[in-house]
């Protein structure tokens, strides 16, 4: 399920038993967040799925990940980082 307006989106499982909602903040984030979000496809391929999140304004980050790790760091159009991970989850 993908329920999305100009300011939110909220995805999550047909049956909606849990579900994430993303509201848009247009205030400047000013220091870490304390919620860490990792992202992992279920339909598609760790690189299809970098590729969709780049096209919908995802930036690739540098947090001094190094590059022989299995994730991608990514941020939101608002700087809110997040992982990419590897492999694909479980429907």
């Amino acid at each position: 399920m993908l329920d999305r307006d100009d300011d939110s989106v909220e995805i999550g499982p047909p049956d909606k038993r849990t579900t994430l909602l993303f509201l848009r903040n247009h205030d400047r984030k000013l220091q870490k967040l304390r919620l860490h979000i990792d992202v992992k496809a279920t339909d598609r391929s760790q690189a299809e799925e970098l590729e969709r999140l780049l096209s919908l304004g995802a930036t690739r980050v540098d947090i001094g990940q190094g590059e022989d790790v299995s994730w991608h760091t990514l941020a939101d159009p608002e700087g809110n980082e997040f992982c990419l991970l590897s492999g694909r989850a479980d429907p």
